[in-house]
């Protein structure tokens, strides 16, 4: 049985992580299963849009398996391990994380390294490294301030304890909350409108918002003008113009 899955149909990749009887918790195995499936997707041209998840009906993951990490021989060696979050953030197509259960400490930082977040109306958000004694390192603080604001982060980190999908969702931390039997199809809904569009745009929309945080306002439209004028010189945004004109559907070849 493969830990981690990989498939696609229509321009769009799902990666689905798969240990369910642990809650699709990321063993220093499957977190090169999931560099290999991020590297797959990154290479695969046909390939528009990605979407994460996890198997069975509990969890989306669960972090990092805690037996496994008293095998690191030092806190270095812990430091520098393989992180799978990093391999997900680095993905330059658009990602989708589908939320379908517990998203726990490092699954709680890997959805967060997806672009776009959907839940189950059964999934749970949590930040729990501080129970055991630590904080968590694969971007937790930064990205829940990013996206909810740094008191609910705070709130998250400081105490622990989960909160459900409603609350992830008017906090700003998912984007829209589902029944879970709806849940893959929404977000494939959601995966297919982003690959029926250009790629090269939808890939520099991802590479603008990121920048936005790491930029004064001013900066960060000079900088998106810049993107703009590269899109706009593409093959992809004559094809959008000229079909636009005709009055038919462009097609799109991330050229």
């Amino acid at each position: 049985m493969a830990l981690v899955n990989l498939t696609k149909e229509d321009g769009v990749a799902v990666i689905e992580l798969n240990r369910p009887e642990k809650l699709n918790a990321i063993t220093p195995e499957m977190a090169e299963l999931l560099q290999g499936a991020a590297d797959a997707c990154m290479q695969d041209s046909d390939i528009r849009t990605v979407i994460l998840t996890g198997g069975g009906p509990k969890s989306f993951c669960a972090g990092s398996d805690i037996a496994e990490l008293d095998t690191y021989s030092t806190p270095w060696q812990f430091r520098n391990r393989p992180d799978y979050c990093d391999c997900i953030r680095g993905i330059s197509k658009p990602t989708i994380a589908a939320i379908n259960g517990y998203a726990i400490g490092g699954g709680l930082e890997m959805a967060m390294s997806c672009d776009i977040r959907l839940a189950a109306q059964s999934a749970k958000f949590a930040a729990p490294e501080i129970k055991l004694g630590w904080i968590g390192g694969g971007g937790m603080t930064a990205q829940l301030a990013h996206a909810m604001g740094p008191s609910n982060a705070a709130l998250m980190v400081m105490t622990g304890d989960p909160i459900g999908a409603e609350q992830a969702l008017s906090w700003g931390l998912v984007s829209d909350v589902c029944d879970g039997s709806k849940l893959m199809q929404r977000a494939m809904d959601i995966a297919r409108t982003i690959a029926s569009r250009a790629p090269i745009a939808a890939e520099t929309a991802k590479a603008n918002l990121r920048a936005t945080f790491n930029m004064p306002l001013e900066k960060a439209i000079e900088y998106e003008r810049d993107l703009q004028t590269i899109c706009f010189a593409t093959e992809d945004a004559m094809e959008g113009r000229a079909a636009f004109r005709d009055k038919r559907p462009p097609v799109f070849h991330r050229k």
